[in-house]
């Protein structure tokens, strides 16, 4: 089991682009010159630039589209607004209309009061860290003007499109008979996952699908799926699928109301795209939060692992250096880059049905999961974690009495004060005992 952990530190870009609360730390100026500087930098060899700008339906987005546009016009690049539409449709278009940059505004499964920026090139990756860097580092020295000033239209059809592309990944897949409940968590897939869905023959019954600007994400979606777990137990629904705002990640949920997380749902799709022989280099990339149970499950399958840190695109850093196609993480991003290179809650969803090949999730096998709990703790800094002697005496006590049949997992959060224990373990209650000494030892340490 390989790893890989580089996660270089930046002022604003973190894991996933520049995320913060909107008007605030986010302003349109901030929006503006980013843009302007991400034309410059991805412009610079190029006689001209067209960019793609799409966003989740959160209030703060009409303004941020319009700063975004107004920078990268300033800086001579044509625009496409492709509206409100998923984070994965972006890299599908860009590269379906031959375009040089895509900027996605969203802040994914975060409340509507923050929103966030990203940056996709030509090749439908999200930049590199070297690239954002450089982004970040013009904002000092941007120039005044331009010599060419940039022209913006709307892509109408750019909804139609991204559902075209799911229907051609999919043509072989039928849904008639299947009764599914969406949740589409009020966010980027209220339109486009009914449609998908539905053109495949499923009946659908669809939640949180009513975006009003505010209501991303809240008590709704991947993060809140406990109306989606009651609906599909109480409606007899065959399966239910719960996307975050930004519809980059999915849950599921089987028809006795269990919810089935990315785990569950990556070990079912690995195993049968080996099946297929399309699991490209017979590899899966996944992060340290990944559950024991998978990787006793793909050992057993003959499926090597490399294990990344927390972050879809450090899953994608894993796969691109192996030559694999298949990841994703236990939250529900993954990634099949033979069809979309980052994380699309839709796409595996049905990736996820067309591994069960018509079985119920009900009784899927691909893996045992470990009882496993998370807990966050607040702490007055957490850079401390480094120093803090006791606690990892603690740790590396623990996980050697479970070596076998567990692990402890022991980290801060990225960016919050806090600090992130995890534990799994063959029985919740000995999860439990594990859990508690150690959340004693953080608070006694660091709190």
């Amino acid at each position: 089991m390989s790893t890989t952990t580089a996660q270089p530190a930046r002022r604003l870009f973190g894991t996933d682009g520049v995320r913060g609360v909107a008007g605030e730390f986010l302003s349109a100026d901030l929006a503006l010159r980013l843009a302007r500087a991400a034309a410059l930098r991805v412009g610079s060899e190029k006689p001209s630039l067209r960019a793609l700008v799409v966003r989740d339906p959160r209030e703060s987005g009409e303004m941020l589209e319009a700063a975004v546009a107004a920078g990268l016009t300033s800086a001579g690049a044509e625009v496409l607004l492709g509206g409100v539409l998923p984070t994965p449709a972006a890299p599908l278009l860009l590269r379906r209309h031959g375009l040089d940059l895509a900027v996605v505004l969203s802040a994914s499964h975060n409340a509507y009061a923050d929103n966030g920026i990203k940056f996709f090139g030509a090749d439908g990756h999200k930049l590199p860290d070297e690239a954002e860097a450089e982004i970040e580092a013009l904002l000092a020295n941007l120039p005044a003007g331009t010599a060419r000033v940039g022209r913006i239209r709307s892509l109408d059809e750019a909804p139609e499109q991204y559902v075209q592309a799911l229907m051609a990944r999919f043509s072989t897949l039928d849904l008639h008979g299947l009764n599914v409940a969406l949740d589409c968590a009020n966010g980027a897939t209220h339109k486009v996952a009914p449609e998908i869905f539905s053109r495949l023959g499923a009946e659908v019954k669809v939640l949180a699908a009513e975006p009003d600007g505010r209501n991303i994400n809240a008590n709704c979606g991947s993060t809140h799926p406990e109306r989606l777990l009651a609906c599909v137990r109480e409606g007899g629904y065959s399966v239910g699928f719960a996307f975050d705002g930004d519809g980059d990640r999915v849950l599921a949920v089987d028809r006795c109301g269990d919810l089935v997380d990315g785990d569950e749902l990556i070990a079912l799709a690995a195993l049968h795209l080996r099946q297929l022989g399309k699991l490209t280099g017979n590899g899966v990339a996944v992060t340290v939060m990944t559950n024991y149970g998978f990787h006793s499950a793909m050992a057993e399958a003959g499926i090597e692992v490399a294990v990344t840190g927390v972050g879809d695109r450090y899953v994608l850093e894993a796969l691109r250096e192996r030559g694999w196609n298949f990841g994703g993480e236990q939250s529900g991003h993954i990634i099949e880059t033979g069809f979309n290179p980052t994380g699309d809650g839709i796409a595996s969803a049905l990736l996820a049905l067309e591994a069960l090949d018509g079985r119920d999730l009900a009784s899927r096998s691909a893996m045992r999961k470990l009882p496993q709990r998370l807990e966050n703790v607040r702490v007055r800094d957490r850079e401390t974690i480094a120093g803090a002697t006791g606690l990892w005496r603690a740790v590396e006590r623990e996980d050697e009495a479970l070596e076998g049949r567990g692990r402890v997992l022991v980290r801060a959060s990225g960016t919050e004060p806090l600090i992130r224990v995890m534990v799994e373990a063959p029985t919740h209650e000995e999860v439990d005992e594990v859990t508690e000494r150690l959340l004693g030892v953080v608070r006694r340490e660091m709190v």
